[in-house]
């Protein structure tokens, strides 16, 4: 999810500011919305009506006033601001970096072997791919984050400090999915971006998009990444919210989805993800590419 580059490179401070600058603002306007898909991801079985529906997004707080039902769409905030500002500073500053070094040790494999245009398009769509496999070391914060959002009572009074000395590597609990999940949907992500950038705007230099073509190329990167990383996506967050002690695994998981649920179970929460995390995703890449260019401008 980093700004993909033409020939020009920002430099690493102009990345980190608006990286960061994109995380606190994407985490401001969606943090809610990010709640409601969990939830959604996390609920088994159908849900069949609106009192149901209306349990299932606000948990203990379905039959309270409208704005404590706001707030309840809010836990876990303090972890959710670490995780995405440190997650998109890492992707949006490391992915340009694995990006350059595949350029200078394999680009011309990647032209040779792709096409000069595809090539260069395929080579920015695998070092996101690389940088979002290298994410799971942000995983214990992506858990806590989860968990509060969806399984509060796991923490059962404990504070972040406490769970961490506990748990220790049990918050890495699917670090495997994760990284199977983040493969295909980063590369999509960066795919989808560069395919639009090269073919549909005809962009020779990347990180001259205007505002408008980045929104654009976002939403076909965010689109089909969301599609790709769909069914690895539900089965990640049903082991991540688990309570500490049920440590299923996602075999288990999968094989209970499949015998109880069927193969659509594994699309759960797509379509609010789409009409949701979509524009989240798409805001928060959109963002990126346009920040860093004009911090890279501003510094100089």
């Amino acid at each position: 999810m980093a700004p993909v580059q033409g020939n020009k490179s920002e430099s690493q401070v102009a990345r980190v500011a608006g990286a960061a600058s994109a995380g606190i603002l994407e985490l401001s306007l969606f943090h809610p919305v990010d709640t409601i898909s969990k939830r959604l991801m996390s609920n088994h079985g159908r849900v069949t009506s609106l009192n149901q529906l209306n349990t299932v997004l606000f948990k203990d707080s379905a039959n309270a006033p409208f704005l404590k039902k706001l707030g309840s769409l809010f836990p876990g905030l303090g972890y959710a601001a670490c995780y995405k500002v440190v997650q998109r500073i890492y992707k949006y500053s490391g992915q340009p970096i694995v990006k350059d070094f595949l350029a200078t040790n394999y680009g011309n494999k990647f032209d040779q072997t792709f096409g000069k245009g595809s090539g260069k398009a395929i080579m920015h769509a695998t070092a996101g791919s690389l940088v979002g496999i290298g994410e799971i070391f942000l995983l214990p914060l992506d858990v806590l984050k989860i968990k509060r959002q969806t399984n509060p009572e796991a923490f059962k009074g404990r504070g972040v400090f406490r769970i961490l000395a506990d748990e220790k590597f049990a918050l890495y609990r699917g670090w495997g999915w994760t990284a199977a999940r983040n493969a295909p949907g980063s590369f999509a992500l960066f795919g989808g971006n560069a395919f639009a950038k090269e073919y549909i705007f005809k962009l020779k230099d990347y990180s001259h998009a205007t505002f408008i073509q980045n929104f654009f190329t976002s939403i076909a990167g965010a689109s089909a990444s969301l599609i790709v990383s769909a069914p690895l996506d539900v089965i990640k967050t049903r082991i991540q919210n688990k309570s500490f002690d049920n440590p299923a695994s996602g075999f288990t998981i999968l094989k209970n989805m499949v015998k109880y649920e069927g193969f659509t179970s594994f699309f759960k929460g797509l379509t609010p993800k789409l009409l949701t995390t979509g524009p989240k995703l798409v805001f928060s890449f959109t963002m990126a590419q346009t920040l860093i260019p004009f911090f890279d401008k501003a510094f100089k």
